[in-house]
């Protein structure tokens, strides 16, 4: 980690060379705290770290939500590494979202090298190399990690409008369809099944159904098909399915009594950022919603760090947003703790920022007028401070910040330019065989790994269609066997009758029928005198 001269101050810094400034007194009191807390660094001021001045956050304000921002490469990474290394050494389980795959390391105890001693010594840090207790997901199972799926059902018609990237009216008309899927009894476990209900409404036989739902039009059925198939076609029909991740499995704690720390590898699914930074949202949300209220903790039952956040944020409808907002604002009653990573608080709504108590803020730079611009709204983010914010951004050195947390009585603690510990975990990714090993060996693969696929909304509908198509050939088979029949017996009726034989003719002459009846009178006249003693008797 690179070192800076440490940040600016007022040039009428009060009290001569050397002696106790009463602004550093005042800032290393306000970080004094009687409870549980994590520490993070030693101040610096004037240009010199001060060991014996540590910042640290309570514990039990880790549940009050917080931001890590900077310019890319200035530790924030590391620093997400170092929070979540003492949470989990205080029992509190972590999500961390592993967007360029260097997380893992936190499984690994770390390499001790001249730089990590340097660092330690400067903050007055006892290090020791430690691997911490992990669990490795991955979306769907592309890429390594124990597969997270969610129902189409379970991730709403909201996110999925933000994966689709649907207007509010398209929106509002997804919302209709998923609403018509649920009171006909059509399950949507996955995007097929989606895409069939959708499809089916925009068939012949489904456009009177249209009527019945609020009116949603053909054309905009037709657009969410399109959008649906082009979804399909980035690969994000293993995102979605059964079996169903379970939320609560991200609050566990291991035997030892550590917290685990859940790690999203997200690597393989870089270039579909508003699907990855969509599911973290839906995680999220799941974890809201399965919780019970318990107000404010010793600490907290699970710290979300949601890493990437301005990708959440683009782009989102109002609808999203408010689902956002309202989640923050009443998650931290269920005792979960998000921190939102970015590179500067004008990537996070202002609504949402509102809610982050905890702050920690590495360098920026202003090499262009807009980064200027950026540079100015983060330090008005500040409570008033002896700093020169704006020197003291753009002046720090890598694995530094400007930090600000919630004391215990909850009031901002004063603003504190901070040399950060070194993480005691591995400052880099570990091997793939490492990580295929944890994964396999993890008693949570067999649950989820093979994906299961029961009767849904696309068996059932493709189940009717294929019975009434069936039940329609036979009707038009019976119909042509009719009509076959028809025309056989008309045309027997209008056949030209066939000429008759020899016999026949002679047989049906008039000659011949008398000849039969004078034969027949006199051997009747024989048969009858012979029965009944008539018979003439010779002479």
């Amino acid at each position: 980690m690179s070192q800076s001269n440490g940040p600016a101050v007022p040039a009428d810094s009060p009290g001569p060379p050397g002696a106790p400034d009463p602004a550093v007194d005042a800032i290393a009191a306000g970080y004094a705290f009687t409870g549980p807390a994590l520490d993070l660094g030693a101040l610096l001021w004037d240009g010199k770290c001060l060991p014996d001045r540590q910042i640290r956050i309570p514990l039990a304000m880790l549940n009050r939500h917080g931001l890590v921002a900077g310019a890319t490469g200035t530790g924030k990474t590391k620093t997400l590494q170092l929070i979540a290394e003492q949470l989990s050494a205080n029992g509190v389980p972590v999500f961390l979202a592993d967007i360029k795959g260097d997380v893992s390391g936190i499984s690994a105890p770390g390499a001790p090298n001249e730089r990590t001693a340097a660092r330690a010594g400067e903050v007055a840090q006892e290090w020791e190399a430690t691997a911490y207790p992990a669990e490795f997901y991955s979306l769907g199972g592309i890429g390594p990690g124990i597969p997270v799926r969610a129902t189409v059902t379970a991730f709403g018609p909201v996110l999925m409008s933000k994966v689709l990237q649907l207007n509010q009216t398209q929106e509002q008309s997804l919302g209709l369809i998923f609403h018509y899927a649920d009171a006909k009894g059509l399950e949507l476990i996955d995007l097929k099944d989606l895409r069939a209900v959708v499809a089916f409404l925009v068939s012949d036989k489904g456009k009177p159904e249209l009527k019945g739902i609020g009116g949603l039009s053909t054309v905009t059925a037709g657009v969410i098909l399109r959008a649906l198939t082009a979804f399909e076609q980035q690969g994000a029909t293993e995102f979605f399915g059964e079996p169903e991740f379970d939320t609560s499995e991200l609050l566990r704690t291991a035997a030892d009594g550590r917290g685990v720390v859940s790690v999203l590898e997200l690597p393989a699914v870089q270039n579909k950022p508003q699907l990855f930074s969509t599911f973290l949202m839906w995680l999220l949300a799941d974890l809201y919603g399965g919780l019970p209220e318990v107000g404010d903790l010793e600490r907290p039952k699970l710290v979300f760090f949601f890493d990437e956040a301005h990708l959440l944020f683009n782009g989102a409808s109002k609808a999203f947003l408010e689902s956002i907002t309202q989640t923050v604002r009443l998650i931290r009653s269920k005792g979960i703790g998000v921190f939102f990573v970015t590179q500067t608080p004008k990537d996070v709504p202002a609504d949402v920022l509102a809610q982050l108590g905890n702050r920690v803020q590495h360098a920026l730079r202003a090499f262009t007028p807009d980064d200027a611009k950026a540079l100015k709204a983060t330090v008005k983010t500040f409570p008033n401070s002896p700093y020169d914010l704006e020197e003291t951004l753009t002046g720090l050195g890598t694995g530094e910040a400007v930090v600000t947390v919630l004391s215990e009585s909850g009031a901002p603690t004063p603003v504190a330019a901070t040399r950060l510990r070194a993480p005691q975990s591995l400052m880099g990714p570990v091997g793939a065989e490492a990580l295929d090993r944890a994964v396999t060996s993890s008693l949570l693969y067999s649950r989820y790994a093979e994906p299961v696929d029961r009767e849904s909304a696309y068996e059932k509908i493709t189940a009717e269609q294929a019975a009434a198509e069936a039940e329609a050939e036979a009707a038009a088979a019976a119909a042509e066997a009719e009509k076959q029949a028809k025309e056989a017996a008309k045309a027997a009726r209008s056949a030209p009758k066939p000429e008759p034989s020899l016999a026949e003719q002679v047989v049906g002459s008039g000659l011949f029928r008398s000849l039969a009846r004078s034969i027949g009178t006199q051997l009747g006249r024989e048969i009858s005198r012979s029965i009944f003693g008539t018979a003439r008797r010779r002479r």
